[in-house]
């Protein structure tokens, strides 16, 4: 039972802080502005539920994958950061074009892709990947298979947990910026834009100081 709950402790921990669905909220809200409450809680769904495989995925077979192209994971954190870093970028210009004109909105009856940019890069994206697959490439040699069995299944959990989180926080988007009004939703999309900006940064640099940990 302890490897159960340390294995949940440490993946949705480990996890949350970089996929911040809290601070995405607003951004997400801001990016379906002209959709519906069911079309927004639709996408809610479907994103939590791409999270979700997205994650397992790198969780299970990510670190093979990068021994099969011989990719180590801090080229995966760069590539990934810079993937971040321009997607802050943009969110953080968005509403003023180079010519200083705003933009058309979506159109409100275009299908909406729940997995770019919705899903990845802004909820899953490199970062929270390359978290994942650090996690599932660090599992400890176990005596006995149900501890195995239980460090698994408290991975899971908590996953599916992280992806619980995000559909409620996209979910009642709506209801929480509200309150701030427009002002203050244009205000906290802009600084969540810069954190995700930030964080892109701070992906590089990880990568960069892993590069260079690495023999020549």
């Amino acid at each position: 039972m302890n490897s159960l709950v340390n294995a949940f402790v440490l993946t949705y921990a480990a996890l949350f802080p970089i996929i911040n669905p809290v601070g995405n909220a607003p951004i997400i809200l801001s990016m379906t502005r002209t959709r519906t409450e069911h079309e927004r809680a639709v996408l809610a769904r479907n994103v939590a539920i791409a999270s979700f495989f997205l994650l397992v995925t790198s969780l299970l077979v990510g670190s093979h994958v990068l021994v099969f192209f011989g990719i180590s994971l801090p080229v995966v954190r760069i590539g990934g950061g810079l993937v971040v870093t321009a997607f802050g970028w943009r969110m953080l210009n968005s509403g003023v074009s180079a010519d200083g004109h705003t933009p058309a909105p979506n159109r409100a009856d275009e299908p909406l892709d729940s997995f770019y940019p919705y899903t990845m890069p802004l909820t899953v994206g490199p970062g929270s990947m390359s978290v994942a697959i650090t996690l599932g490439s660090q599992r400890p040699a176990y005596d006995k298979l149900s501890d195995l069995m239980q460090t698994a299944g408290g991975a899971f959990a908590g996953i599916l947990a992280i992806c619980v989180t995000i559909f409620l926080c996209y979910r009642f988007a709506e209801r929480t910026v509200h309150r701030l009004g427009p002002s203050g939703t244009n205000v906290l999309v802009r600084l969540m834009a810069f954190i995700l900006l930030c964080i892109g940064i701070q992906i590089i640099w990880h990568g960069w100081q892993g590069l260079m940990a690495l023999p020549h």
